[in-house]
């Protein structure tokens, strides 16, 4: 219960998704593609052309199968609680949601470019954004803060980019936008504490 309070961002967030992923699957199926559109996936035609910008922000919280799930929600518990204590909780659900929002943007964008539309679902967007602001933390506390380093972070991020490519069926541009989007709303949201002498 004490771990719920110190990490309430973190926490809440994963509750939503198991909610939400256990709402999904017992009504129609997480891996039904038509169901998870129904239920609010991201569909660039539907965003286009019936204006349904919602689904940037439902998306988010949309996974297709446990799997999915479980690999996303495992990172946001370890990434999240430090990143609920190196920053404010609104700053963290504030960079959470932009770095989703511009994965998906991203990705619709170069959909739009090459004509060839997917469905897409998932939270590795806002995942992916939270190792973008930890790599860019760590930057500016050269390298080292709390238990995470410079080293495990590229590893990480390495790692995670590498297995997405090798996989066909991975939306990489949601993963890359939310890398980015996450990195640059960490330079405008972070402000560590300073220090006194």
């Amino acid at each position: 219960m004490d771990s719920i309070r110190k990490y309430l961002v973190t926490a809440s967030l994963i509750i939503i998704n198991i909610i939400v992923f256990l709402v999904v699957d017992f009504t129609g199926g997480s891996e039904n593609t038509a169901h998870m559109v129904r239920c609010g996936a991201a569909y660039t035609p539907l965003i286009l052309e019936d204006g349904e910008w919602y689904r940037l922000v439902t998306a988010v919280f949309l996974h297709f199968g446990i799997n999915h799930l479980l690999n996303n929600m495992v990172v946001l518990g370890v990434l999240g609680e430090r990143l609920e204590i190196l920053m404010n909780r609104f700053s963290f659900l504030l960079l959470y949601f932009v770095a989703g929002i511009g994965g998906n943007l991203l990705s619709m964008a170069l959909e739009m470019r090459s004509g060839e539309y997917a469905v897409s679902a998932g939270a590795s967007g806002a995942v992916f954004g939270m190792m973008g602001a930890v790599l860019y933390i760590l930057v500016r506390n050269r390298g080292a803060v709390l238990d995470l380093s410079m080293r495990r972070m590229l590893i990480m991020v390495g790692l995670s980019v590498y297995l997405g490519f090798a996989d066909a069926g991975v939306d990489n541009a949601a993963h890359i936008g939310g890398l980015v989007c996450g990195f640059v709303a960490a330079v405008i949201l972070y402000h560590p504490k300073k220090k006194s002498a």
